[in-house]
């Protein structure tokens, strides 16, 4: 009896393939070669780096803000219109040197009127004297009533207070006009210009001709955490308390020192405002400009370091994965503390000597087998 092709076929085709199924089969059985026969896990290739003992410098960094050490507005004392400007914009001026002149003419004539009024009080005054003098001696003699020499006496002493009064007037007026010439308050830079020749001027308006910062020193302002409080107010007291600040110029660190702490930690931050001083004689710190700031505060001493790629972020915290003897890693939560030059320093959870994971903890469990292929670098 004879079947057709395409009933041959597909029946040839299932046995063959559960031919192959059970020949597969029977080579796991037999030869051990199965997933689940325990077959050896590959190492993992990791780098690593030794936890070192080292006297670590403590350091502070943050972003800092240099602020003029002394920034004065220059505006008018007394009403008048502006008769000259003597500086040009960004003009370095020294303590004294005149800035701008007020038309003095109104301010000369009130000069003038307060000498006039003085002279007429001073004659006054020396006529009363003379007479409260001449009529003394017939005032001894019982000439004169009494209350006629109390009354010229009265008189002397009033004309007198007039002149004092007439002095006040007089030095008011000259200090007035010498408002007319406003000088530079500080040394510094001068700033835009606001106003120009011409222009009317009010005493203490609010318009200011120009503002002039001094750049000699300068102060620069920046934050830390109010854990470092402590440390801070340590190497304050010490006087050893240096700063350094990076500019944008690439000229290298810029030597200061820490000169304020403020008197209260901000409660919506928990930082705390300090201030460092930098005599800035080249004036690579300008007002206004972010700066890198290093605090210096002393010496950890005998601390445990390791490079920071060896600590990693998890749920708990900080770990690290710490080589063992038999070639497998140890996973440990460690915590960490001052963070220099690409290190950290490790205060619990790592001895100087071990050896960290510091390239490749993402393919890592506890007790995974490892295969060092480098150093972990610096």
């Amino acid at each position: 009896m004879r079947f057709p092709l395409s009933f041959v076929f597909p029946w040839a085709i299932r046995v063959t393939i559960a031919g192959l199924m059970l020949a597969t089969a029977g080579c796991d059985k037999d030869g051990g070669k199965a997933s689940g026969g325990g077959r050896k896990a590959r190492a993992v290739p990791v780098k690593v780096a030794t936890a070192t003992e080292e006297d670590l410098p403590v350091t502070q960094e943050a972003i800092g803000n240099v602020q003029a050490f002394r920034t004065v507005a220059v505006r008018s004392q007394v009403d008048g219109l502006i008769e000259a400007i003597h500086f040009r914009e960004g003009q370095d001026v020294k303590e004294g040197d005149l800035l701008v002149t007020i038309d003095r003419r109104p301010l000369a004539t009130q000069v003038q009127i307060a000498r006039a009024d003085l002279a007429q009080a001073e004659a006054e005054a020396a006529q009363a004297k003379a007479e409260a003098e001449r009529y003394e001696e017939l005032a001894r003699q019982q000439v004169v009533s009494k209350e006629q020499y109390a009354q010229l006496l009265t008189r002397a002493e009033v004309t007198r207070a007039v002149v004092e009064v007439k002095k006040g007037a007089l030095a008011a007026a000259e200090l007035q006009l010498s408002y007319a010439e406003i000088r530079a308050p500080i040394p510094g830079r001068v700033g835009q210009r606001f106003l120009h020749e011409g222009a009317l001027v009010k005493a203490n308006d609010t318009q200011a001709a120009a503002v002039i910062n001094q750049l000699e020193p300068v102060f620069v302002t920046f934050s830390v955490a109010e854990s470092s409080l402590p440390k801070v107010r340590a190497a304050l007291a010490r006087g050893e308390a240096p700063v350094r600040a990076h500019g944008a110029d690439g000229g290298g660190a810029i030597e200061g020192r820490l000169d304020f702490v403020d008197n209260a930690v901000d409660p919506a931050t928990g930082m705390i405002l300090l201030k460092a001083v930098f005599a800035n004689k080249r004036h690579r710190l300008w007002p206004g400009q972010f700066v890198r700031v290093a605090l210096e505060l002393g010496v950890e001493k005998k601390a445990v370091l390791v490079p920071e790629r060896a600590v990693t972020t998890g749920q708990g915290g900080a770990r690290i994965f710490a080589l063992t003897a038999n070639g497998t890693v140890d996973f440990r939560e460690v915590k960490t503390g001052l963070r220099s030059g690409g290190r950290v320093e490790i205060l619990e959870g790592v001895k100087a000597g071990e050896t960290v994971v510091t390239d490749g903890q993402l393919r890592l469990v506890p007790g995974a087998k490892v295969d060092v292929v480098g150093g972990g670098g610096e």
